[in-house]
């Protein structure tokens, strides 16, 4: 009976001996080759390569913003529809980020990147020649821009969590995530200062699509496919692909991910909104205190995308990096401290924001100095609200949940939040003045504070449900292959029924 014991101690085992025997099986793996099928030089490779094509994706995003001014006045918009050239880009990008994250979690996902990321460059570069008479030839070419980011953002961060796990894939996210406001800035800058010198907007809208060609080269040259969920040694049973409704429902029932992505909304539906309107703001509050004369050129060249888009690239480093490290501290002191970094986040960068709006009229550089610490602090959320998805979300599921929060928050987020201060500024303009035309667009910016207050407030009911949804992932079973009890020794071990059911 005693020799007999060994033989039968790998299929009726309690839970210590199952995670030893899981342990070496993860040792001898490495020994042989690396668990996820890609070697360590490779993984930092392909999470650099991701970051760039994630730096041009905001960059070429927030291009138009840079050149806006520029653009109302070549085809003789107001402020509505001005708002209309994010917001269709962001519905199509929107719409899209579930196909796209349904084929990512059951298809080759370096080369859904690698397609979208040609068809993006492309359609950008079409976009450069529209003429002054078809401002819907603008808008059309924008919506198709966002077909092709959408291939990519649902993608990109389920790469990384494939190659590396707890701490490595803080630090790496948080590279990729650096990307989002570096590139949100150089976007500012390039675009303005392209049209400077060419004294044509058009040119600005030529620079990216050269350099994303470039990145689907290095995509299909260098990046190669991870194995699904390898690197987190995970048993087979987790690994079971379900269908797109069980995954939904799924979703809809973890509260961590669902109020974090609610608590993302407010972030991305402030971030939308000043990412289009603020270098407008400055240059008509230039415009309102008597600092820079009125404008009626075609062209008008003004130094506040190039500062907005500076700020805009430092804060974004500040902010994402001062994020990571106040959760790595916190997290010694409770488990809940993602989700409240970024209700601190969101809660400090409130009252910032409405100071700078408000001092718009008396001060530039107070206005400078609160639009640096608002976004400072509104930047502390982007890589840890990506890790909280990852780490609540089982592996096969994470492109769909990528998916669904991109929809949810861009839907109710800035989709509509950059029309929606256009239309309230219209609306509360009472003339065509420079005071009306400042102010109006003044009272309708000071909705991003009221947002981003909602905003903390998810995050903090957040906070309440991370522990149990985290351990819900990390022990995931399929509904199928619940666990039964098996005696062995006396003692009663929970083994699924798949290996018992032969």
């Amino acid at each position: 009976m005693s020799s007999d014991a060994p033989d039968a101690a790998p299929f009726l085992c309690d839970d210590s001996e199952a995670a030893e025997e899981e342990e070496e099986e993860r040792g001898a793996a490495q020994g042989e080759e690396p668990i996820s099928g890609v070697t360590p030089t490779r993984a930092v490779l392909t999470v650099f390569i991701l970051c760039y094509v994630n730096l041009l994706n905001y960059m070429d995003r927030f291009t138009v913003a840079g050149v806006l001014p520029d653009i109302e006045r070549y085809f003789g918009i107001d402020d509505s529809k001005s708002g209309l050239l994010q917001t269709v880009f962001i519905c199509s990008y929107m719409f899209l980020a579930p196909l796209f994250g349904y084929l990512g979690d059951r298809y080759n996902r370096k080369l859904i990147m690698s397609g979208g990321i040609a068809f993006w460059s492309l359609v950008t570069l079409a976009s450069s020649y529209t003429p002054k008479e078809h401002f819907w030839a603008l808008l059309l070419t924008r919506g198709l821009v966002g077909v092709g980011e959408a291939s990519y953002s649902t993608i990109a961060p389920t790469v990384i969590a494939d190659l590396y796990v707890k701490e490595s894939r803080t630090n790496m996210l948080s590279v990729f995530y650096f990307a989002i406001p570096v590139g949100s800035g150089l976007g500012y800058i390039v675009g303005s200062q392209v049209s400077n010198v060419s004294e044509d907007w058009h040119w600005a809208l030529r620079v990216t699509p050269a350099l994303g060609l470039l990145a689907v080269l290095l995509l299909l040259l260098v990046v190669r496919e991870p194995k699904r969920g390898a690197v987190e040694a995970r048993p087979q049973h987790q690994l079971h692909r379900s269908g797109w409704t069980e995954d939904l429902r799924a979703l809809s029932r973890n509260p961590s991910f669902m109020l974090s992505t609610l608590g993302f909304t407010a972030v991305a539906f402030v971030t939308g909104s000043l990412a289009l309107w603020a270098p407008t703001f400055l240059f008509r509050a230039a415009m309102f205190t008597g600092e820079r004369a009125p404008c009626v050129e075609a062209h008008c060249s003004s130094s506040d995308s190039l500062i907005f888009g500076a700020v805009t690239c430092v804060t974004g480093v500040l902010g994402v990096a001062g994020g990571v490290q106040a959760s790595r501290l916190l997290r010694t002191r409770t488990p809940r401290a993602d989700p409240l970094v970024c209700a601190a986040g969101l809660l400090l960068a409130a009252p910032f924001l409405y100071l700078a709006i408000v001092f718009a009229q008396a001060s530039a550089v107070a206005t400078y100095v609160f639009i640096f610490l608002g976004e400072t602090f509104l930047s502390m959320n982007w890589a840890i609200v990506a890790d909280i998805l990852l780490y609540v979300v089982v592996p096969t599921r994470r492109s769909t949940a990528e998916a669904l929060q991109i929809v949810v928050s861009h839907l109710l987020g800035d989709a509509g939040s950059p029309y929606l201060i256009g239309v309230v500024s219209d609306s509360l303009r009472k003339t065509d003045s420079f005071l009306w035309r400042f102010r109006s667009l003044q009272l309708s910016l000071l909705l991003c504070s009221f947002v981003a207050v909602v905003g903390g407030a998810f995050f903090l009911a957040a906070a309440l449900f991370i522990e149990r949804d985290r351990h819900r992932a990390d022990n995931f079973r399929p509904a199928d292959d619940e666990p039964i009890p098996v005696p062995k020794g006396g003692r009663s071990a929970c083994v699924p029924v798949s290996s018992v059911l032969i």
